[in-house]
């Protein structure tokens, strides 16, 4: 059966294949096209430098070209939106278009100019109706213009932190990591057109540098049938091109700041009409690479590294090359908490003291991906890309194993992983009349190699088990003939070895849709069919329908939309193997915490999901988007972890529901002032049992509980400011989480019934903030009971005596209000040719103490950033 289904997926794959082959084609970026066009007098002669300028007010993109000899103009590289275009010239009237970009086929403008003086008055500025887009998806855009004055939080992973904070839907987490609409990490991002759907967050993978982005579209509603596997929030890149930048144009930039964070880059376009480079490079060193778990900095250090390189050649009038390139390396020391540090009275075997906990990691990341567009004729472009991306993870245990030991950690771990995705996609894409049509087609193999060893580092892990009867392994620390003593070889505190682990698969995946944005006077539908066949440890395949449906009230300047999607979501492929076999293995079983021995595969889950949302422009400086969703999942994804160690592992459980709202309010540029607030509430309810991968299951009497990114609202909002356009800028961000459900907090069942916190070191109950009464925790001298009535924290928001529900009142991080300033001038000696920028920005400007989360099941515990300070000096060319 297997075998049949096998060759089945490779003859769709070899038959659509050949049929995409056959106009054999050209390249533009798959997110963006040029527009073009001739600039004419009243007598039909061509107009000479004049002034072309293409502009979205709510994204803040903003594009410039002067007509040449012939008239002509030419602005490439322009992201799918609406535009509103003027033309101005001396002695002209000036004259204004809207212009919407829905595809990869380019635009081709004829612009009449009439002489000064005409009776007729066109106005350049923009309108209400310019902050409207009539679609039925719900999504953000975001230009350089936004997040080159964002104060972001993280330089290691700035790309996440710009979701996190310009997109609507977004919940904050840890080190890069962010919850798309109620998801743990159901995200993508498609850069260029490259679909990449594993991990983005800094402990999984590296991102491309921020550096590198012309701009972004972050889809928060039902995707077009072109996006499938992970779509809660689908991030839609277009690179920086050089192609059309005849001088070269860049800059070189320096940074320093608070845990003796130090940043240089350098970045070049350069180009002629034909052809187009841009080369990205940088490098980071930080005290503070990754979030720890403690709000005071232990063994944080990381470093990073990452080169990104666009190329853009025009072969000839049809044809066109695009190769995007990129490489980048992390180091980082795993963060210690003082539990990692302190190991009072403890001893290696040989009776050395423990000495403090050194583990690290190493991921490298590079990215190849070619792709050729040829234009058919007017209407029609059709695209073919290939891509190669790998990521290896290193982590490296203390250089002596016993060191690792922690009240989380009972093992050593050493690991060597590599994910490799590899593939082809295809597309055509046809406009003409009301219709833009876009058929395609990717497929893809993700190669998996898990290398894990494993060793037991706890001597008292093993007495602690019990055999089927209940009998302990060991009496006087001599093993007994009982199933527990599978462990016994690699109990390295008597004398055993590590255990070894490998794991190899080949994960295949086709992808087959057709779409179609139909507009109509005031209607617009969105009608779309998508085929995903999934053949990895478990295979499966689904007809994904997607329809949405966008009415423009051109009186109110109100849209109205609603839309469906059918989606395959695909299992995460970062330790996949280990946690889809692991229990099938005597030694992993109860390492694992598996419920029942026997192989428990992770399969591709399915999705309906419902969205209604309204789109409102209060004249022409404030526009309002916002949706209401609702997901019905069937294979509910999270991840899980063994103990403290890398091996963070897949799980599934046997369904989820996830309302929530999510909104945008944007003020477009007013005499130098702009500002977006986005904001959000989304619950994730999710239904025992758990139905594969390895051992996570909570304690939900109910059979109903509230995962750890379920938040009930955060909001940004995002203030900038320039008097003058030459002067300095000022950025602001108010940013207000109400918290993710917590982990393991202990809470009283009545009124009466003390507190039991024996369950938690003293170093965690002051990670959580636990106090009794007057009476706080020590690292020496933990709380033990508490009185409920006396019983609190003031980091986490626990449910009060007797009220403690699962789904309806579990534990919360609580509620934090964070500030962010960023002071700079672009051009502080005023020059012309070349400038020179100054960046000032401080971080948690109030030093505000707050946790992301607490004993999380997947990531466990860590603080915000504290306060941090960064100046920044560059050279512009």
């Amino acid at each position: 059966m297997l075998a049949s289904y096998k060759k089945s997926l490779s003859a769709a794959f070899l038959i659509t294949f050949s049929m995409v082959l056959g106009p054999i084609a050209n390249a533009q970026s798959g997110n963006s096209t040029s527009i073009t066009g001739t600039v004419l007098d009243p007598s039909g002669a061509v107009v000479v430098n004049a002034a072309v300028e293409v502009r979205n007010p709510v994204s803040g993109y903003s594009r410039s070209a002067v007509t040449d000899a012939a008239g002509k103009f030419t602005i490439p590289n322009v992201p799918f939106n609406p535009y509103h275009v003027t033309v101005t010239g001396q002695g002209f009237g000036a004259y204004a278009q809207d212009v919407d970009v829905k595809s990869s086929v380019p635009i081709n403008l004829s612009i009449n100019l009439k002489v000064t003086g005409s009776s007729e008055v066109v106005t350049v500025e923009s309108t209400a109706e310019d902050l409207l887009e009539n679609t039925s998806t719900f999504h953000t855009d975001v230009d350089r213009g936004l997040f080159d004055k964002l104060p972001l939080e993280s330089q290691s992973s700035s790309l996440s932190s710009l979701v996190t904070l310009a997109s609507p839907g977004i919940a904050a987490d840890s080190n890069g990591l962010f919850h798309g609409m109620g998801d743990h990490a159901e995200n993508s991002f498609s850069v260029d057109g490259q679909p990449i759907t594993d991990q983005q967050s800094k402990v999984f993978s590296n991102q491309i540098p921020l550096d590198s982005v012309a701009s972004l579209e972050v889809i928060s509603g039902a995707p077009p049938a072109e996006f499938g596997e992970k779509t809660s929030v689908v991030i839609n890149v277009t690179t920086r091109s050089g192609q059309g930048v005849t001088t070269p144009h860049g800059a070189v930039t320096a940074s320093y700041g608070s845990f003796g964070t130090a940043n240089a880059g350098f970045n070049l376009a350069y180009g002629g009409q034909n052809w187009g480079n841009f080369i990205s490079v940088n490098g980071l060193n930080s005290g503070r690479f990754l979030d720890p778990p403690e709000f005071t900095v232990i063994h944080d250090k990381g470093n990073e590294e990452n080169v990104f390189d666009r190329v853009d050649y025009q072969v000839s009038k049809a044809d066109s090359l695009h190769v995007n390139l990129g490489f980048t390396r992390s180091w980082f020391q795993n963060p210690n908490s003082f539990d990692n540090v302190l190991h009072p009275g403890q001893t290696d075997p040989s009776g050395n003291p423990l000495g403090p906990t050194d583990q690290r990691s190493q991921i490298k990341t590079f990215n190849i991906a070619p792709s050729w567009t040829r234009l058919l004729n007017n209407n029609a472009v059709f695209t073919l890309g290939a891509f190669v991306r790998r990521d290896q993870y290193n982590y490296y245990p203390s250089p002596n194993l016993f060191d690792d030991l922690s009240p989380i950690q009972q093992e050593t771990v050493t690991q060597d992983r590599t994910l490799t995705n590899a593939g082809l996609r295809s597309d055509l894409s046809y406009v003409k009349g009301i219709h833009n049509v876009k058929i395609g087609a990717t497929y893809q193999q993700t190669f998996l190699n898990e290398n894990d060893h494993l060793g037991i580092v706890d001597n008292g892990f093993l007495p602690s088990q019990t055999d089927a009867n209940g009998n302990p392994c060991f009496v006087n620390n001599v093993a007994l003939d009982s199933p527990c003593t599978d462990l016994l070889p690699f109990d390295l505190t008597r004398g055993g070895t590590q255990f070894f682990f490998k794991g190899h698969t080949d994960v295949k995946e086709l992808a087959l849709y057709i779409q179609d944005q139909i507009t109509k006077g005031n209607w617009s539908f969105n009608l779309g069919l998508r085929g995903d066949f999934y053949n990895g440890l478990t295979t499966h395949k689904e007809a994904e329908p997607r329809l949405g449906v966008a009415y423009n009230i051109k009186s109110s300047n109100t849209i109205l939309r609603v839309s469906y999607a059918r989606l395959l979501e695909t299992p995460f492929n970062e330790n996949l193997i280990v946690s889809s076999t692991g229990c099938s293995d005597a030694v992993l079983n109860p390492l694992l915490g598996c419920a029942a021995a026997g192989v428990t595969p992770v399969s591709p889950g399915w999705r309906n999901e419902f969205h209604a949302g309204i789109q409102q422009a209060f004249g022409k400086y404030l526009v309002f988007s916002g949706e209401y969703i609702w997901k019905y999942t069937h294979n509910g994804y999270d991840f899980s972890i063994l103990g403290n160690t890398p091996i963070f592992f897949p799980v599934a459980w046997h369904n989820s529901k996830i309302p929530g709202f999510a909104g945008r309010v944007s003020v477009p540029n007013f005499h130098g002032f702009s500002a977006l607030m986005v904001f959000s509430s989304v619950a994730a309810r999710f239904f025992l049992p758990q139905i594969s991968g390895a051992g996570a299951t909570p304690s939900a009497p109910g059979g109903v509980f509230r995962i750890d990114h379920d938040e009930k609202f955060n909001q940004t909002t995002h203030l900038q400011y320039q008097p003058w356009q030459r002067g300095p800028w000022f950025g602001f961000n108010w940013r207000y989480d109400s918290g993710l459900v917590a982990g393991a907090v202990p809470f009283a069942t009545d009124t009466t019934t003390p507190v039991d916190l024996t369950g938690l070191t003293g170093d965690q109950q002051l990670q959580a903030g636990l106090f009794c009464g007057s009476q706080r925790p020590t690292l020496s001298t933990p709380l033990t009971t508490c009185a409920p009535s006396q019983y609190g924290s003031n980091l986490v928001k626990i449910p009060a005596p007797g009220t403690e529900n699962d789904d309806h009142n579990p534990p919360r991080i609580a509620a934090r209000h964070l500030f962010d300033i960023a002071i700079g001038d672009d051009n502080i000696l005023r020059g012309d040719k070349y400038k020179w920028s100054l960046q000032f920005t401080a971080i948690n400007v109030t030093n505000k103490v707050a946790l992301y989360n607490f004993l999380s099941t997947f990531s466990g515990t860590h603080f915000v950033t504290p306060r941090t300070y960064t100046a920044e000096l560059g050279f512009h060319f």
